[in-house]
């Protein structure tokens, strides 16, 4: 939880070597205990609900409850967290590719074409271009998680 991700993906890229697959497998072991951590808080929480004790008094079985009640409940913020991940997720492969650590040449990925731009003092835009791209992309995902949130939440009010 304290330890930063960007530092637990460098060890795992450093121990599995620098290529896109590995870069990918570091990514996705550093963000699975978030979601780890968040589907199990909701499903202790859901849980204790009157509708699922009722599933239960009736008799219906573990997996019929899981999958007709408590999954469709948690559902939405996982949803949300994922799209709110995807761009920490891509920050990540862009600094990795950027340290010469993710994708090696010739596979473009804007960590890289970063990374080729600072040889180039001249040419402004091989390296303003790819930034652009990540900034954009990243608040496209916030915003769109914003978005999916205000959709999932049942509790915003609209007037």
């Amino acid at each position: 939880l304290a330890f930063p991700m960007i530092i637990l993906a460098l060890a795992i890229i450093a121990a599995l070597g620098p290529e896109l697959r590995n870069a990918i497998i570091a990514i996705s072991v550093v963000n699975i205990p978030g979601f780890a951590r968040l589907v199990r808080s909701q499903v202790l929480s859901v849980r204790e609900l009157e509708f699922v004790q009722a599933a239960k008094a009736i008799g219906q079985h573990d997996i019929g409850i899981m999958l007709r009640h408590i999954w469709p409940a948690v559902s939405g913020n996982v949803i949300v967290y994922s799209s709110l991940k995807a761009s920490t997720a891509l920050i990540t492969e862009s600094a990795l590719a950027f340290l010469g650590l993710g994708a090696q040449p010739p596979t473009p990925t804007w960590g890289t074409m970063l990374s080729t731009s600072t040889g180039y003092w001249d040419a402004w835009w091989m390296g303003v271009f790819p930034g652009a791209a990540i900034f954009l992309s990243v608040l496209a995902m916030n915003f769109l998680g914003d978005g999916l949130r205000d959709v999932f939440d049942s509790r915003i009010q609209t007037t």
